[in-house]
């Protein structure tokens, strides 16, 4: 069965793809990634602020007094809450390289223009083949329009895109007025690809001790709906490369989200749970999947529920939203 398809400008064995996460912190575990049938892998984020706290640090040590950053420097985390430092960063590029023969994604969660900019120019010049740009934007103040917010991501997008001659993702949160729209932008500021979407981890609140607290926790299927809709809403209208990220666990996640539109699958926590070795159980599920609904490749059913393929699209609206609701029953409680 013909599993093939097209990410990034890469033609890729399988949809398969290692997202961004700690699995391609060891080199060991990148080859356990390609010997199970990965088609691509990408890297944990580099976060901006590990580089301006690094700034502030030597700054600190070469031109002040000793506590003259001491207030601004209690904003950042420590440099032992990231497993790599920026050099360290770097040279995990060049050794992932030379460890596999995948395509490597550098991954890049910024705030600034300034800081999109020197990373990305500095994960091309260390190998990557491609950099995932992670928008997470959460403005506090009252006067931070959300045209405002969309205008600096767009910019951003834009300058890298000029920056780097490697092909550009952009890892989006699904919490914008109309994804649609800002997808289109970013595809006309030059992304060549997207993927939806971005998993947040929100804070709670401890209330016996008073405090925030922040928790990870893994996705599971029941994260994928979301990701469906967007992906069968822009499928066909915007001109790039769409993957899907967060809550794809088994096979039949594995077909919805090619079904939707996705060109390619990332996975991280199904990973963790279950192994590198779950890619190469999915890719066989999926190529027995294919030949028992009379597919001859993966490329045939891709796009084929989207929103513009699909037999009835009104799902995709409020049509589903009154249906659900309306069709509720208390009866199950008499």
């Amino acid at each position: 069965m013909n599993l093939e398809t097209t990410y990034l400008g890469f033609r890729l064995p399988n949809p398969f793809i290692s997202g961004a996460g700690p699995l391609a912190d060891q080199a060991d575990t990148a080859r356990r990634l390609e010997d199970a049938g990965a088609s691509m892998i990408v890297m944990r984020s580099l976060f901006e602020e590990q580089l301006v706290a690094e700034e502030v640090t030597t700054s600190r040590s070469m031109e002040t007094h000793a506590h003259s950053f001491a207030e601004a420097i209690t904003y950042f985390p420590e440099s032992a809450d990231f497993v790599l430092g920026p050099d360290e960063y770097l040279a995990k590029i060049d050794e992932l390289k030379h460890a596999v023969k995948l395509p490597i994604v550098a991954s890049l969660n910024g705030m600034t223009l300034g800081g999109w900019l020197q990373n990305a120019r500095l994960f091309e010049r260390a190998g990557a083949d491609a950099i995932e740009l992670h928008i997470y934007s959460l403005p506090t103040e009252l006067n931070a329009t959300g045209a405002a917010v969309e205008h600096r991501t767009v910019e951003m997008v834009r300058e890298v895109r000029q920056a780097v001659k490697i092909p550009v993702a952009v890892k989006l949160s699904p919490f914008y007025t109309s994804v649609l729209n800002l997808s289109q932008q970013l595809a006309a500021a030059g992304a060549n690809g997207l993927v939806l979407f971005n998993r947040f981890y929100h804070p709670d609140i401890d209330v016996d001790n008073l405090e925030i607290v922040s928790r990870l926790n893994l996705s599971s299927s029941s994260d994928l709906a979301l990701r469906l809709r967007g992906l069968a809403l822009l499928s066909g209208r915007v001109k790039a490369s769409l993957a899907v990220t967060g809550g794809v666990h088994t096979v039949l996640d594995v077909v919805k989200s090619v079904m939707s539109g996705a060109d390619g699958v990332q996975m991280v926590s199904a990973l963790l749970r279950n192994g590198p070795t779950h890619i190469s159980r999915l890719c066989t599920e999926l190529a027995e999947w294919l030949e028992a609904h009379e597919y001859d490749s993966l490329e045939q059913m891709k796009g084929s529920m989207s929103y513009l393929k699909c037999p009835d699209p009104s799902p995709f609206n409020r049509a589903s939203y009154v249906r659900v609701l309306q069709t509720w029953s208390t009866d199950a409680l008499a």
